[in-house]
């Protein structure tokens, strides 16, 4: 599982030019889930996605706290393209895990962080369906993390992106 996590002061997700979802000062979160992908994985990435350093403290001490150390929201929006493999010119998608599989994991990274922090920062898009994400970095910052089981995985394979 991958996460490309951007420091926002702001974010938000329209479908059809509607509205569904916004932040302000926190994280916007791209999920995408592989093939491989388990629920470890997904337990990885909620953690990481509440935990990584990437605030500045009382003090501007840069990298010394965390969204939840801040008490900020969180947009996650899912992402299969994360997942792709470049042939010419062309993507290809067949490291993403399918549509009906990778909903139930990234609902379980829905469910892990609505439940490890307070599920009213927690928002998100509409899996599935064409977006349009608009976003004010921060920074900017952002950062790429994925979960050790895709690499093990990968690496098998003599795959490792």
């Amino acid at each position: 599982m991958k996460a490309v996590i951007q420091r926002v002061l702001s974010a938000k997700v329209t479908v059809d030019g509607t509205e569904v979802s916004s932040i302000g000062k926190g994280v916007l979160a791209f999920v995408g889930i592989s093939v491989n992908d388990t629920e470890k994985d997904a337990e990885y990435i909620a953690r990481k996605i509440l935990n990584l350093r990437i605030f500045e403290d009382a003090n501007q001490k840069r990298w010394a706290k965390s969204t939840s150390d801040l008490n900020l929201e969180i947009l996650c929006v899912s992402q299969f393209t994360l997942y792709h493999k470049l042939k010419g010119n062309k993507p290809d998608f067949h490291y993403a895990m399918g549509p009906k599989e990778s909903k139930i994991l990234y609902d379980k990274v829905l469910t892990l962080l609505k439940t490890m922090y307070d599920p009213l920062l927690i928002k998100d898009g509409v899996f599935g369906a064409h977006m349009c994400v608009q976003l004010e970095n921060d920074g900017p910052v952002t950062i790429e993390i994925e979960s050790n089981t895709v690499r093990e995985n990968l690496k098998d394979t003599n795959e490792v992106p």
